[in-house]
């Protein structure tokens, strides 16, 4: 009886960075093999959860919205967070619409800057080019690792982008231009699928 308390009180050991990632990219890999019986909103609400999962969204819609998150109070915060996972669902179900002979790869996993972890992956598409993609991952208080950025060609920060297209909505209309701008686009990825 002691040891199942023990056992409750204590979660299972968090996944290691190359886990997450292994973990991610098959449920990818098994929503591209079945993407035309999905639809988009059945891959859609397939890999919702596994997004959440995976990446740290509040911290990553946190530091691309800068200076006026702090600003915006616990309701647009909220609303942030939703509407930046409703685009970042949005976006892996509207470019992971088919399947034809694709694989992933873990190349290696390293020490990145600031303790975080960078997990290096390629997309192998059926004509054997490879697409070179870097997960950053960060840990918790709680041990897990989330990604927390995600490197394109292994150098262009997704982060930085986002940070840098969004600074220009909030100068000039403000946090609730940019949930309608974010909600309105992951619309407009799902329509287009």
């Amino acid at each position: 009886m002691a040891l199942f308390f023990l056992v409750a009180m204590y979660p299972a050991h968090a996944q290691e960075p190359r886990q997450v990632i292994q973990h991610f990219q098959d449920v990818l890999l098994e929503t591209m093999k079945r993407a035309t019986e999905l639809g988009a909103a059945g891959r859609y609400k397939q890999l919702r959860p596994e997004v959440e999962k995976a990446f740290d969204l509040p911290r990553m819609i946190r530091l691309a919205s800068g200076t006026a998150w702090a600003e915006a109070g616990a309701d647009k915060q909220k609303a942030l967070i939703d509407a930046f996972t409703h685009m970042s669902t949005s976006t892996y179900a509207s470019q992971f619409h088919g399947y034809s002979g694709e694989s992933f790869i873990i190349a290696d996993v390293h020490d990145g800057p600031r303790n975080t972890r960078l997990v290096e992956t390629k997309i192998v598409k059926s004509d054997g080019e490879k697409i070179p993609i870097t997960y950053v991952l960060i840990a918790a208080e709680n041990g897990d690792w989330r990604i927390g950025d995600v490197l394109l060609d292994n150098s262009i920060s997704e982060l930085s982008v986002r940070r840098s297209e969004y600074a220009a909505i909030l100068r000039k209309d403000g946090v609730d231009a940019l949930i309608k701008t974010l909600n309105e686009k992951a619309e407009g990825l799902m329509s287009a699928n």
